[in-house]
């Protein structure tokens, strides 16, 4: 187990990383190749991480929320990756991008609405903002509109590649109400899955994170009570960019537990597996493989908790911009390239047994490419990094 408190963190940060990865190894893990095989979400037992009491980690206690930082949800994240990325990426969408980002930006009446079903695992939630023409260009590129009717605004457009998205009970959604503006014109608004005029167009299907469910959403006239709207019409920059950051930093936490996972399986399959008279794992090749798996997975470990104890108790007027957006940025940066790289090694250690689908490090493997290009691809990831340095 990872020795959280090394990092810095309380042992209360330690007792519920070790929970949640005891838990996640034996009830998780073992829903994994099924969830690959057959691309099945199994919402009952998401529901069961409410019981345990770690979804709405940083949620207030009144709403059923532990109350506790970024850096505990990272945690979280980390120690169920380990076990089943696919229910930790949901989880991340959920518990992060969509329900942490209510809880900062959201009134009071749409935190009591919907932040208690978020805590005990009744609500999943998604968040919309990428567009079959906006990627990197999210916010320049979006093309769903809101317009403002009476009691009501109105959507129209698409959302596509949403992770959660064909099974969220509501979407944090971004749409643009002032397209004159630019990206000074969107606003973001809570969308509820029985709203009239909003669909699941597909469901997609996906070479890693199977399990996880990913889709497009369509807006087609969708009605979208004015209360939904999250903070000012035309603000909706302002939530994008204060999430962004603990989002990249959050994700690295993810990689990490994935990459743990692979050092272990190439351990035990480098002194399990003979070849030449001998186990594989005697060989000074597949020797120089662990070795550069382990400082890999150490190197982005040791960034990724140093990050986060950097995100702590940052306002949303400190965070998308300066330091700590280039700093977030080059964890994920690190910890993207540094998957692949891993689960590259730990393939080759596991030879044609790993080519094999119902490999668990097949599995793996096929996760960790788009861990360069969801978040922002490596290519934005550096674009921030450099622009910041040369500011």
């Amino acid at each position: 187990m990872s020795d959280i408190c090394r990092y810095g963190f309380g042992p209360e940060y330690q007792q519920l990383f070790d929970m949640v990865e005891r838990y996640s190894r034996e009830n998780l893990h073992e829903l994994s190749a099924r969830m690959d095989d057959e691309d099945w979400f199994p919402r009952d037992e998401y529901r069961k991480l409410g019981a345990l009491g770690v979804l709405g980690i940083t949620l207030p206690a009144e709403y059923g929320g532990a109350d506790m930082d970024e850096a505990a949800q990272a945690m979280v994240a980390h120690a169920i990756a380990k076990w089943n990325p696919s229910i930790s990426l949901s989880y991340l969408a959920s518990d992060n991008l969509c329900a942490n980002n209510l809880n900062r930006h959201g009134s009071a009446a749409q935190r009591e609405k919907y932040l208690p079903g978020i805590c005990d695992g009744s609500l999943l939630g998604a968040l919309g903002l990428t567009e079959p023409g906006a990627g990197s260009d999210a916010l320049g590129s979006m093309a769903t509109r809101a317009r403002r009717d009476g009691d009501n605004y109105i959507l129209n457009g698409r959302k596509l590649y949403i992770t959660n998205g064909p099974e969220a009970d509501l979407v944090l959604v971004y749409a643009k109400t002032s397209p004159e503006h630019g990206a000074h014109g969107i606003s973001a608004f809570v969308v509820e899955r029985g709203f009239s005029g909003f669909g699941i167009e597909k469901e997609l299907d996906k070479m890693g994170y199977r399990g996880s469910p990913t889709g497009e959403l369509v807006f087609e006239d969708c009605i979208v009570p004015a209360e939904n709207l999250i903070g000012e019409e035309n603000k909706g920059v302002r939530v994008v960019m204060s999430g962004l950051d603990l989002e990249r930093a959050l994700l690295a936490a993810h990689c990490v537990g994935i990459c743990e996972r692979a050092l272990e399986l190439s351990v035990e399959f480098a002194k399990g597996r003979e070849q030449f008279g001998t186990a594989i794992g005697n060989h000074q090749l597949v020797q120089r493989m662990l070795a550069h798996m382990y400082t890999e997975t150490a190197s982005m470990r040791g960034f990724c908790y140093q990050i986060l104890k950097e995100c702590e108790g940052l306002s949303d007027d400190e965070v998308g911009h300066g330091e700590i957006h280039m700093r977030t940025a080059a964890s994920v940066l690190l910890a993207g390239r540094a998957i692949n790289r891993v689960l590259d090694n730990g393939m080759q250690i596991h030879g044609g047994m790993g080519f094999m689908r119902e490999m668990e490090i097949n599995r793996l493997y096929r996760c960790a490419k788009i861990l360069e290009i969801g978040a922002g691809t490596r290519e934005i990831r550096e674009l921030i990094i450099g622009g910041e340095l040369v500011k």
